[in-house]
């Protein structure tokens, strides 16, 4: 939880850090969730060529619990969620941020899911960092913002 909670503040406070000037954010948007479509679009990709070499899931069967295919739909579920609550508040959070932190949200998001994917796989207590690291800095934002505005 800490190592999320610190990458939280990294992911936000990147785009300063670094100078990245003021992107708008219409333009700095549909950036942001590029990375993120991407990596769902290879879980979804991944899940279905699972379902070409298993007659049962194939037929749309549920994979067997603790199978790999039963992994990829977990993982799958869980990024749908977490991109959920990112359209919810990644809109927001550009527009009282600036779109520099949304296209950094975006590209964390994405290396914090490969990451939880892997870790699902090898070790399911190994993704937490990915859970953390992709759930932390949504919150952080949608928080840091709403504060931003009301102050």
């Amino acid at each position: 939880m800490a190592a999320g909670a610190f990458w939280a503040l990294a992911v936000l406070s990147a785009p300063a850090l670094m100078g990245v000037p003021y992107l708008p954010a219409p333009v700095a948007l549909p950036a942001a969730f590029l990375a993120p479509g991407l990596v769902l679009a290879a879980m979804i990709g991944r899940l279905a060529a699972r379902r070409f070499f298993d007659d049962a899931l194939i037929d749309g069967a549920e994979p067997a619990p603790g199978s790999a295919a039963d992994i990829d739909q977990r993982v799958l579920r869980n990024t749908l969620e977490q991109l959920a609550l990112a359209l919810a508040l990644w809109p927001f959070a550009a527009l009282t941020l600036g779109g520099a932190v949304a296209i950094a949200l975006g590209l964390s998001f994405a290396l914090m899911r490969i990451l939880f994917w892997i870790g699902y796989h090898l070790s399911p207590p190994l993704r937490g960092l990915g859970f953390a690291g992709t759930f932390y800095p949504t919150v952080l934002a949608g928080l840091w913002a709403l504060v931003s505005w009301a102050v």
